[in-house]
């Protein structure tokens, strides 16, 4: 197949999606919708039920989800579900073992955001950000508000918020390098702020640039983390393995939960081994949004 040909298929089925602000918009219904299911879960709630919940009608849901993630309502529950989840962590280890050894040129990466990193030193990670000037902005995204933070070397920060929450999440960030010169400029940001959530401009020729800023153990599982393709699972132990501390499953947690860009660095994608979904620093509630919407992402593709 012409590769220019099958990237525009695939670029025009993406393009069916939400643009960024009605996708934040949608988010905010999505995220009532999923804390009633997770509330309700063994009464196992019909749809105009949820809707409800969420402020809307069950025709309307059902558009809204579509828009928002490809997916009906009920689809994107199934993807949800336990058992789906303990089914993904099965098929998900020959890709990650594959992943591991030829890294973001692996197969199963056509459909997803590709990366580019570099790591800063350990005497400039010390430094708490001293001299480092990181330029931010907050940006609507399918997942509510996205703070986005650059340097000139690339991406170092992404945090997620709840509308009226923008600012203790920018505390939280500052806390992490608190040294740093910042200044907030949001037309510096909204190039990259696209280039994350617009799967339009996912492009393997076209990597974002990362930068990571943490300890050398914390460093190597975040690399790790990159190695898990949209659609994918993993556990913290078999993450634990693949960073090379298998007795370190503890310690990889910890590292996994200081992850300072959420998303590119898809920390969401480690779940427990029972298939439980875990913690998750910006809200369980928005994990499982997440994970509903690359199941849509990856349908889509």
């Amino acid at each position: 197949m012409n590769m220019n040909l099958a990237r525009n298929t695939v670029t025009d089925r993406f393009t069916e999606f939400a643009p960024l602000p009605t996708a934040a918009a949608d988010y905010d219904i999505v995220r009532r919708a999923i804390a009633h299911i997770r509330g309700n879960w063994r009464a196992q709630p019909e749809i105009d039920v949820i809707a409800n919940a969420a402020g809307v009608s069950a025709t309307d849901l059902h558009h809204l989800f579509r828009r928002w993630c490809g997916l009906t309502p009920k689809a994107f529950l199934q993807a949800l579900t336990l058992n789906h989840a303990r089914e993904l962590l099965r098929s998900s280890a020959s890709v990650l073992d594959t992943a591991y050894e030829v890294g973001l040129s692996g197969p199963g990466r056509l459909h997803d955001l590709f990366v580019t990193h570099e790591a800063m030193s350990p005497g400039e990670w010390k430094a708490s950000g001293d001299g480092l000037t990181i330029t931010y902005g907050f940006h609507p995204c399918p997942f509510g508000m996205a703070l986005v933070m650059t340097t000139p070397r690339g991406l170092a920060g992404l945090a997620l918020a709840d509308a009226g929450k923008e600012r203790a999440a920018l505390r939280d960030m500052k806390s992490r390098w608190p040294k740093a010169k910042y200044v907030e400029d949001f037309a510096a940001t909204a190039p990259t702020a696209r280039r994350i959530f617009d799967a339009a401009l996912w492009r393997k020729d076209q990597p974002l640039r990362v930068v990571l800023i943490g300890t050398d153990f914390e460093v190597r599982v975040w690399e790790r983390l990159l190695d898990i393709p949209m659609g994918k699972l993993t556990t913290y132990s078999d993450l634990a393995a693949r960073a090379g501390a298998p007795k370190a499953a503890r310690a990889v947690g910890a590292a996994v939960g200081k992850n300072p860009i959420c998303f590119v660095v898809p920390c969401h994608r480690v779940i427990g081994k029972s298939g439980e979904l875990t913690g998750y620093h910006w809200g369980i509630t928005r994990k499982r949004a997440m994970l509903g919407w690359e199941a849509g992402m990856s349908a889509a593709a």
